[in-house]
């Protein structure tokens, strides 16, 4: 089982990847702060992005079709 710290640097290097290595410090520790509030969530996100990259599925939509699978979930925990 994947930990916290495994997890976020994960996530974080995605974003980094994906163009948001400018992403403001408050939004980086909101999502820092998201992954620990609920890694379970976030280590199901990066296996199915995973299982979808395997299957062909470029990364980038392989991300955007799980984040909005997951959107509602996403929304509660950055709204506290």
């Amino acid at each position: 089982r994947p930990t916290n710290n495994m997890i976020k640097e994960f996530l974080l290097k995605q974003a980094v990847k994906h163009g948001a290595k400018n992403l403001p410090k408050e939004q980086a520790d909101a999502l820092s702060l998201a992954v620990e509030k609920n890694p379970d969530l976030f280590a199901k996100i990066a296996k199915e992005i995973e299982e979808l990259k395997k299957q062909g599925k470029p990364e980038m939509y392989a991300s955007l079709d799980v984040m909005k699978k997951y959107q509602k979930e996403l929304q509660a925990l950055f709204a506290k």
